[in-house]
């Protein structure tokens, strides 16, 4: 059995369910990817499993307990996330920021130990932000930024990080740089990654272990070569794609060229139906 993994797990924002009966488990020392289109559920699913929502039936456990029967700062020595665009106090610099990951290890408002401290510059150090550690978080660079925030998360002490979407409105050389970090993290420190992944290449390319989802179902779950085929492609994103193998890693690449039938007939349909909603408008206007 893997350290992380869910049982029958509902979630839902009040009375709209999202998730149904989800029983996923996320393989230990590997970069596990969850991949689907926008509003599939995949945020949701990442949020609950770091315990920032709570499930409305089933249960997430770790290393055999509830985590949601757990105390917060327990939790925490055990899992970080990193959120979509977190952002800084104004002014806040790279090691202030950095130091905040060793909270949950600190007993009421005690400093850093010495043994925090040297966490904290490590932390800095493995993320190569060294150089900026007395530069303010807002002066950086948005891979600097994101950066630090790894380093952040590093310095919990966390066997296991959790990132929604860790690469968004980076460009592509700062997305190489994050999402190579992370590798760096997953081969040498054996941290297990949980990441929202909305390039389905970079998932390939980066993850050992992907979760395909749509509307809150587990569609496909394996490897990248298991899991990136046509039929999944159709199924969650509504596209045909041409799948090639990539010449340097031998992972899977997806090169999608048209919407698949389903999605046709659907955008079809809406382009019939929205000039009548829009004549209707112009005629109520005009009464």
């Amino acid at each position: 059995m893997e350290r992380l993994y869910t049982q029958k797990l509902d979630i839902g924002y009040g009375e709209l369910s999202i998730v149904k009966d989800l029983n996923i488990s996320i393989p230990s020392g590997k970069i596990t990817a969850l991949v689907g289109a926008n509003g599939s559920g995949k945020s949701t699913i990442l949020k609950t499993l770091a315990r920032i929502m709570k499930p409305t039936g089933g249960q997430v456990f770790l290393d055999g307990k509830s985590i949601h029967q757990q105390s917060t700062k327990e939790v925490a020595k055990q899992l970080a996330i990193l959120p979509q665009n977190p952002t800084a106090p104004d002014g806040l610099t790279v090691s202030e920021l950095v130091t905040y990951g060793r909270f949950p290890h600190q007993k009421g408002f005690g400093s850093l130990s010495k043994e925090d401290k040297e966490i904290v510059n490590w932390a800095i150090s493995m993320t190569g932000m060294a150089d900026f550690h007395d530069r303010p978080v807002d002066q950086l660079s948005g891979g600097q930024r994101q950066r630090a925030w790894i380093a952040m998360a590093l310095a919990q002490g966390t066997d296991i990080l959790f990132l929604d979407e860790p690469t968004t409105f980076l460009d592509m050389a700062h997305q190489l740089e994050v999402l190579k970090l992370l590798q760096k993290l997953n081969d040498e420190e054996n941290r297990t990654i949980v990441m929202v992944v909305h390039d389905l290449n970079h998932a390939t390319r980066y993850a050992q272990h992907m979760v395909a989802i749509s509307r809150g179902t587990v569609v496909a779950e394996g490897s990248p070569a298991e899991v990136m085929t046509p039929d999944m492609l159709r199924k969650v994103f509504n596209i045909e794609a041409d799948i090639l193998t990539d010449p340097r890693s031998g992972v899977p690449l997806c090169l999608p060229y048209e919407l698949s039938h389903a999605a046709e007939q659907k955008q079809s349909n809406e382009n019939t139906t929205q000039p009548v909603y829009s004549e209707e408008r112009k005629l109520v206007g005009a009464r």
